[in-house]
């Protein structure tokens, strides 16, 4: 064996193949037949492939928002897998009988849904700056050209009246929705809402817009609470000065002054400075005109004496005279007294109401501050509620989104499967191939000298003579009909290769 590798020639790559052409032909040929065989048994299969367009709403989106979800290919992938399933697969089946053949028989009904998705095909064709789905394309493949027609165009059918329902779904239910979460918030605020209308009649009068007016009215009450008690001392005054006399008789000054008058006509004074400060309906006021028309009543149950014809009175008649003034006096103490009491708590409940202003102020923004957020709440769901039922007549009325055939499909008139091209590539790299790689096997386990040059390199000495084969005639018979015999085998094998040429172009 040489112990480094020759360069072999072109015409001992030629000799070689000459010498061993059998294995060329016989491998040939019979890729020749298997390919013809195969061109004419096998199964032509077509393919029908309808395109749908996905079309855009046709009312501006600005006047009518779509509430339906806007992924595109997130429901075109849920729309496959519904058109997919086995319910709807079998229908097929069973609507354009496939599997009706003998061969068919025994194959489980879950093999052929599983065959039939097979050889269903979904592809999304992307578009736009935000790789949404613009366009979509369904594609069936079957032996029978007329069914995988009419399958892909109910396939596309299917597709479009799927997502009209869909869309009328998601519209439905998130109108539904919509109403059940706006009647919610509607009890919620009406809930709030009396909750703000009783905290404001129970806290009526100290409520934090209020707080001027009380101030206003403790201001008033204070004054008059000071009036009140001036007027009381000046009774108490009066009152002390009345004093019975020593003597028997009194001399009457004339004219002689009547003190309830007097009494009557101070209360008038006083009445008339009330309403030059406040209005009728102010408490001091109604309380003064009460207290005026008790005065005038009890005036007017004493009965009327005229006064004695002299100049003098005895003891008797002015100590009486003297009690009754004192006795009026003293009634009027006591309603003044009382008076200052009412006033004095009327104070208090203001001065409360004054000091409680803040704490209302807080509880009273607590309560309008929910009221705010839920009243916004429930606005803005009816602003969606309302656009939902919009749009749930924009789906009804088909003019929503919606899925168009832009190119349905047609009979398919040459199979797709199988690939005559990629069949006689494959053929024709086999029949050479192994014949190619046989030689190449062969010639690899051959240790056999081939050229004198092999023989020096070998054993390192120089040849000094070569004699050529010596062929007798029995030889040369032989070898021609050997060659008479590779020329038929080439013959056949061209053959062969131009039926199966002819095989290829007929079917393909």
């Amino acid at each position: 064996m040489a112990d480094t590798p020759q360069k072999i020639k072109p015409e001992q790559i030629l000799e070689i193949i000459l010498k061993r052409h059998w294995f060329i032909i016989i491998p040939f040929s019979i890729a020749m037949i298997i390919g013809t065989i195969m061109a004419i048994t096998l199964p032509r299969v077509y393919e029908a492939k309808t395109v749908i367009l996905v079309q855009p709403q046709k009312v501006p989106s600005n006047i009518v928002q779509d509430i339906v979800s806007s992924d595109i290919n997130a429901r075109i992938s849920t729309l496959s897998q519904q058109i997919l399933s086995r319910s709807n697969l079998e229908k097929i089946i069973e609507e354009f009988n496939l599997f009706s053949g003998s061969e068919y028989e025994k194959m489980f009904p879950e093999k052929k849904v599983e065959s039939l998705e097979k050889r269903i095909s979904i592809k999304v064709t992307q578009g736009g700056s935000r790789n949404a789905a613009d366009s979509f394309s369904i594609s069936f493949r079957g032996t029978d050209p007329e069914k995988v027609m009419r399958v892909t165009n109910s396939l596309a059918s299917s597709f479009i009246d799927e997502n009209l329902k869909i869309r009328e779904s998601q519209a439905i239910g998130t109108n539904l929705f919509l109403e059940d979460e706006l009647e919610t918030m509607r009890k919620r605020l009406m809930e709030t809402e009396q909750q703000l209308k009783n905290y404001r009649e129970t806290n009526m009068g100290g409520l934090p817009e209020q707080l001027n007016s009380n101030l206003s009215i403790l201001s008033n009450l204070n004054e008059r609470l000071t009036s009140i008690q001036a007027e009381i001392i000046d009774a108490r005054g009066r009152l002390s000065s009345l004093k019975g006399p020593d003597n028997d008789q009194m001399v009457v000054p004339e004219p002689t002054k009547d003190p309830e008058l007097d009494t009557l006509n101070q209360m008038q004074d006083q009445l008339n400075v009330y309403k030059n400060r406040y209005t009728d309906n102010h408490p001091d006021v109604v309380r003064l005109k009460k207290r005026i028309a008790e005065y005038q009543e009890q005036i007017q149950k004493e009965p009327k004496k005229k006064a004695p014809p002299v100049r003098t009175l005895p003891r008797t008649s002015l100590s009486q005279s003297l009690s009754r003034q004192r006795q009026i006096i003293r009634n009027e103490i006591i309603m003044l007294e009382v008076e200052r009491d009412d006033i004095a708590r009327q104070i208090a409940l203001y001065k409360k109401r004054v000091e409680d202003t803040p704490k209302r102020e807080q509880e009273l923004q607590t309560l309008q501050r929910d009221y705010d957020n839920i009243n916004q709440t429930y606005n803005s769901l009816l602003g969606r509620q309302l656009e939902a039922e919009i749009a749930v007549n924009m789906e009804k009325k088909q003019k929503g989104e919606q899925f168009r055939v832009l190119d349905p499909a047609r009979l398919p008139q040459s199979p797709v499967s199988p690939d005559m091209r990629k069949l006689f590539l494959m053929v024709m790299a086999a029949g050479l191939g192994i014949g190619g790689g046989l030689i190449f096997l062969l010639e690899f386990l051959d240790s056999s000298f081939k050229e004198p040059e092999e023989i020096e390199t070998f054993l390192n000495i120089p040849v000094i003579a070569t004699f050529p084969t010596i062929v007798s005639e029995a030889e040369i018979r032989r070898n021609k009909k050997k060659r008479l015999i590779s020329f038929a085998g080439v013959f056949v094998s061209l053959a062969l290769f131009a039926v199966f040429m002819g095989s290829i172009i007929i079917v393909g």
